[in-house]
C-alpha cells in the first residue's frame, strides 16, 4: 500500500468516525429535545384549554348540561374536558373516548385501533383536561427535523473528505517531484539532487541523499585515482624488471647475475610502491577496526627507529618528552608516519647526529620536529613536498611517503608542515592533538628501552 493510500485511508476513516460519532450524539440530543418540546406543547395546550374553559359564562355551562360542547379539531391533536363527575363537557373528537378517558395525570402512551397516542392529563378547578398527540405525526416531525440536520452533516463530511483528498495530493506532490527527479537521473549521475521549493520536512531527506551521493562520488574518485596512480607508478618498474629479466635470459655469468640483482631491486621497489598505495587507499576509505584509538608517542617513535635499523639510528639525536603523552591515532599509523619522516631525513642527511628530533608539547598538542642537514629544497618546491609522486631531484623513492604522512595527520585532526633549516636542510613538523587525559594508560603497554638509541642525547 502506498503512502498516499495509507494516509488517505487513515485520515478518511478517522474523520468519518469522528463526524459520525458527533452526528449520532447530536441527533440523539436533538431527538430528546424535540420530544421534550412536543410534550411541552401538549401540556401547554391542556393548560390553555383549562384557562379558556374557566372563563366561559354561566349560560354556556347551563347549555353544556344538555349537550356536549364542541372544540375545533387540530390535525394530529385531540382534546377533551371532563367534569368532576366524569361527564364529558367538551371534546374535539367524538370517536376517541377510549383515548381521551382521563386516568392518571401527566404524560403517558395509549393505543386505540392500532394508532398510538401521546396523552397528557391535567386537572384544574375540578375539571380534567386531556390532550393527545398522534405518535405518527410526532415521528414525521422528528424525521423532518433529523433530515434537516443530517443533510448538512453529510454535505460537510463529503466536503471534508474531498478537501482531505485534494490536500493530501497537494501535500505529497513534493514527494512525487522527488520521485520523478530521481527516476529521470542517469544511473551514473552523482551530482546533488536539486529540487526547488521543497517543504522543510523533505529537506533533511534530500540533504542526506546528497551527502550519500557525495560520499559515493568521493569513493569513485578515490578508486579512479588509485587505479591511475597504480597504472602510473607500476608501468616503469614493470618495464625495468622485464628488461632485466630479458637481459638475464640472454647473458651468462656476471652479466646475468647483475641483471637478476637489478630485477630483484625493481621488485622490492615495486612492492614498496604497492604498500604505499594500499596504505593511502586504507586511509582514504576508512580505518581498520582492529587498530587502537590512541597510542603512546614515545613508544611509536622508538618502534619507528627500530624499523630503520641500527645503521640509520646513529643519524638521529632525540630529545624525548618529559611526560607520558598519548596521541589520538592508532599506533601502527603513527609509526608509519614517523618512519617515513625519519627515513626521508636519513636519506638526505645520513651523517651521524645530523638529524635532530624534538618532542615539543604546546597547549593541547604535541609537535614532533625533525631537523636535517641535507641540501633542502627551494621556496617553489617547499609546498609540493607532500604531493603524490613528487620527487626531489632524481630521487628513487615512490613519491608517496610524505603524502601518506600528510594523510595520516589530516585523518586525526593533525597537520604536517615544512620550513627551511638554517643554514641548510629541512625542518618537518608533525603535529597531533593530545588525548584528553594524556596520562591515561593505553592497552598497549609501554616498553622499557634501557639506554638511548642515539649517540647524542
Amino acid at each position: 500500500m502506498s503512502l498516499r493510500t495509507r494516509l488517505l485511508w487513515t485520515l478518511g476513516l478517522t474523520l468519518t468516525l469522528l463526524w459520525g460519532l458527533t452526528a449520532v450524539w447530536l441527533l440523539r440530543d436533538l431527538h430528546q429535545q424535540v420530544e421534550h418540546t412536543l410534550d411541552q406543547r401538549l401540556a401547554q395546550s391542556a393548560r390553555m384549554v383549562a384557562g379558556l374553559v374557566s372563563q366561559l359564562p354561566d349560560e354556556v355551562w347551563q347549555q353544556a348540561e344538555h349537550h356536549r360542547l364542541s372544540i375545533p379539531a387540530i390535525k394530529g391533536l385531540a382534546c377533551q374536558v371532563n367534569s368532576p363527575s366524569g361527564e364529558v363537557i367538551a371534546q374535539t373528537h367524538t370517536d376517541l373516548d377510549g383515548v381521551l378517558t382521563p386516568r392518571q395525570t401527566g404524560h403517558s402512551y395509549r393505543t386505540e385501533d392500532g394508532v398510538k397516542w401521546r396523552i397528557f392529563t391535567y386537572q384544574h378547578d375540578d375539571l380534567t383536561i386531556t390532550t393527545a398527540d398522534r405518535v405518527e405525526e410526532r415521528n414525521l416531525l422528528l424525521t423532518d427535523v433529523m433530515m434537516a440536520t443530517t443533510v448538512p452533516f453529510l454535505f460537510a463530511l463529503t466536503g471534508s473528505l474531498a478537501a482531505l483528498w485534494l490536500g493530501t495530493l497537494r501535500g505529497l506532490r513534493p514527494l512525487s517531484r522527488l520521485k520523478q527527479a530521481l527516476a529521470q537521473r542517469h544511473p551514473e549521475a552523482l551530482a546533488p539532487v536539486e529540487i526547488p521549493d521543497l517543504p522543510a520536512e523533505l529537506r533533511p531527506l534530500v540533504a542526506t541523499l546528497n551527502a550519500l551521493l557525495s560520499r559515493v562520488q568521493q569513493a569513485f574518485i578515490r578508486e579512479q585515482r588509485f587505479t591511475n596512480d597504480a597504472a602510473h607508478e607500476l608501468r616503469t618498474p614493470l618495464t625495468a624488471i622485464k628488461t632485466h629479466l630479458q637481459v638475464a635470459s640472454r647473458q651468462h655469468g656476471e652479466a646475468s647475475r647483475f641483471a637478476l640483482t637489478q630485477a630483484e631491486k625493481g621488485v622490492s621497489r615495486l612492492q614498496g610502491t604497492l604498500e604505499q598505495l594500499l596504505m593511502l587507499a586504507r586511509l582514504e576509505n576508512g580505518l581498520d577496526d582492529a587498530w587502537q584509538t590512541h597510542c603512546l608517542a614515545r613508544s611509536a617513535a622508538m618502534d619507528a627507529l627500530l624499523m630503520l635499523g641500527e645503521e640509520a639510528q646513529v643519524t638521529f639525536t632525540i630529545t624525548w618528552p618529559d611526560e607520558t603523552l598519548y596521541l589520538p591515532a592508532p599506533h601502527e599509523l603513527v609509526v608509519t608516519a614517523l618512519r617515513n619522516l625519519l627515513e626521508n631525513a636519513h636519506r638526505f642527511s645520513p651523517d651521524p647526529g645530523s638529524v635532530q628530533v624534538c618532542f615539543n608539547q604546546s597547549g593541547s598538542g604535541l609537535a614532533i620536529e625533525i631537523r636535517d642537514q641535507g641540501p633542502g629544497v627551494s621556496d617553489q618546491d617547499l609546498p609540493r613536498l607532500a604531493e603524490r609522486f613528487w620527487r626531489h631531484g632524481t630521487g628513487h623513492g615512490s613519491g608517496l611517503g610524505l603524502a601518506i604522512v600528510s594523510a595520516i595527520a589530516e585523518r586525526f585532526s593533525g597537520r604536517l608542515s615544512f620550513t627551511h633549516n638554517a643554514p641548510h636542510g629541512l625542518v618537518a613538523q608533525l603535529w597531533f592533538p593530545l588525548v584528553e587525559d594524556t596520562r591515561h594508560r593505553a592497552d598497549r603497554p609501554d616498553v622499557a628501552w634501557g639506554s638511548p638509541v642515539a649517540p647524542h642525547q
